[in-house]
C-alpha cells in the first residue's frame, strides 16, 4: 500500500480507505507515516461511521498522542457501544479527559462507576468532562458524587455538576448543595442551581430563591422566578 491520500479519501467519505490509512505504518518512526494516521483519525471524527470503530479502538494505543487524541474523540462521535470497554481501559492514559467526554456521548451505564471515580481526578478538565458525561448518562448512582462536585474548586466543574444534577431530574439529595450554589460567585452556576431547585420543588429553597430575584445577573433572576413558580405549582 502506497502512502494514502487522506484528503482525497475524506472528500469522497471513503471510510474503508480511511480505516486502512489509520493503520498505515511504513515506518512508525517517520513523521509522514504518523501524519497520515493523525489526519485519518481526524477525518473519521467528521464522518462518524460505525464501521471505523475497531481500527479507532486500535488507534487508542498508537505511539503518537495526536492519533490517540483523535481516536478517542472519533469513538465518542460514532457512539458505538462496542468501544465502551476499550475507552474505559484508556481512562488512565493521556487522553483520559477525552475518554470521559466520549463515554458521555455513547451513554452506556457501564461507564458510570469509572466516571464517578474520575470526579476525584487531579485534572480539572477530567472532572469537568466526567460531570457532564454523568449528566448525559442519567444514572442515579451519580447523584451523591455530583452533589460533592458542586463544591469543587473549579468553577466549570461546579457548572457541569449542577447541570448534570438537573439532567438527572431533580433529586432531593441535591437540594442543600444547590441552595448553597445559588450564592456561587459564577453566575452560570447560580442560574443552574436555581433551575435545579425549581425541578426539585423543595420549599427550603423559597427564601434563597426569593433573594436571588435581586441577583445582579438577569439570567439568574429569571431562573429564580421560574423556580419559585414551579415550587408554588407543586405545592398547590
Amino acid at each position: 500500500m502506497g502512502k494514502p491520500n487522506v484528503e482525497k479519501m475524506a472528500a469522497k467519505e471513503d471510510v474503508k480507505g480511511l480505516m486502512k490509512a489509520l493503520r498505515y505504518r511504513k515506518d512508525s518512526t517517520e513523521y509522514e507515516d504518523i501524519k497520515v494516521r493523525v489526519e485519518a483519525a481526524y477525518e473519521l471524527i467528521e464522518i462518524g461511521d460505525k464501521r471505523a470503530t475497531e481500527p479507532l479502538i486500535e488507534a487508542l494505543g498508537d505511539i503518537d498522542w495526536r492519533v490517540r487524541h483523535n481516536a478517542a474523540v472519533a469513538l465518542g462521535n460514532i457512539g458505538s457501544e462496542r468501544a465502551v470497554d476499550a475507552l474505559i481501559k484508556a481512562f488512565d492514559s493521556d487522553v483520559g479527559r477525552l475518554v470521559a467526554q466520549s463515554l458521555g456521548l455513547i451513554g452506556d451505564r457501564k461507564a458510570v462507576e469509572p466516571l464517578i471515580k474520575a470526579l476525584g481526578d487531579s485534572d480539572s478538565a477530567m472532572r469537568r468532562n466526567a460531570a457532564k458525561a454523568l449528566g448525559r448518562i442519567g444514572d442515579k448512582r451519580a447523584v451523591e458524587p455530583l452533589v460533592r462536585a458542586v463544591g469543587d474548586r473549579d468553577r466549570d466543574v461546579r457548572l457541569n455538576a449542577t447541570g448534570a444534577l438537573n439532567e438527572l431530574g431533580g433529586d432531593r439529595r441535591a437540594a442543600e448543595a444547590l441552595i448553597k450554589a445559588i450564592r456561587d460567585n459564577f453566575k452560570l452556576v447560580r442560574a443552574n442551581a436555581a433551575i435545579g431547585l425549581g425541578i426539585i420543588g423543595d420549599e427550603r429553597a423559597v427564601e434563597p430563591l426569593t433573594k436571588a430575584l435581586k441577583d445582579k445577573d438577569r439570567e439568574v433572576r429569571e431562573a429564580a422566578k421560574q423556580a419559585l413558580e414551579e415550587i408554588k405549582a407543586k405545592k398547590s
